[in-house]
């Protein structure tokens, strides 16, 4: 019994970091962008893995091995549909035009199994709120809606203003729970002794009252306080 549990606690932290590394050789991609090759490939990676750990009438080499074949496939091809792009119409497929010029591509909604329910949906994800609106509705291969409403109905940039915009950038954090993040600080061109200045400003004079702290545009920054009660009371800030 006892050698049934450490083989089994040595199996599944193999396979717990073998599966690390092959995620991190096949490369990173968020959840929500995954086609369904993506999504086909993890599961059968998960499923292999879980087959290393607990699978006890087959060898532990097995799995592995196609733990290993199946990742080589993937990268393999993925490779290839970046060098190709008709095999990658044929893997990840391509976009579908779901609303056109105002008007719903009824054979497009049949073939993507969507209603129009969830399409209008959808739209209003994207503060989309009417269909008259809306030039193109596309169906990306993530699974995700592309809108691109009407030229009309478009806000007003500022360069269609002629005024010229100053991109502020990304803000860099500085304060993460009362401490200081100190390369970020550096990054920013500033030390602490002018965090130290700016907190003052606030009325802010210890750093540990600071949940968060960022640096954005010309060193500019925003500051998040903790909270005094551990909880906020309830519907405070939310939708009731």
């Amino acid at each position: 019994m006892t050698n049934l549990i450490i083989g089994t606690v040595i199996k599944t932290a193999t396979a717990y970091v073998f599966a690390l590394i092959l995620a991190r050789v096949m490369g990173r991609k968020l959840i929500s962008q995954m086609t369904f090759f993506d999504f086909i490939v993890g599961v059968t990676i998960g499923t292999l893995t879980a087959n290393v750990m607990v699978d006890t009438s087959n060898p532990a080499s097995s799995s592995v091995t196609a733990l290993v074949i199946i990742s080589a496939l993937s990268i393999g091809i993925g490779f290839l549909t970046i060098k190709s792009f008709k095999l990658r119409k044929i893997v990840d497929s391509e976009p579908v035009t779901l609303v056109k010029n105002g008007t719903i591509v009824e054979k497009n909604m049949k073939n993507t199994r969507m209603t129009v329910n969830e399409l209008m949906m959808k739209m209003r994800e994207k503060n989309a709120f009417s269909l008259a609106d809306v030039e193109f509705a596309l169906m990306e291969t993530d699974g995700k809606l592309s809108v691109l409403t009407k030229a009309d109905k478009q806000p007003v940039t500022s360069s269609q203003m002629n005024i010229k915009a100053v991109s502020e950038g990304l803000m860099k954090d500085v304060i993460i729970d009362g401490n200081l993040i100190e390369e970020n600080l550096k990054a920013a061109g500033v030390d602490r002794n002018w965090i130290k200045g700016e907190l003052q400003k606030q009325n802010i004079n210890d750093l540990s009252d600071v949940f968060y702290g960022g640096i954005y545009g010309n060193k500019q920054l925003h500051i998040s306080k903790k909270s005094k009660n551990n909880h906020e009371e309830d519907g405070k800030y939310g939708i009731e």
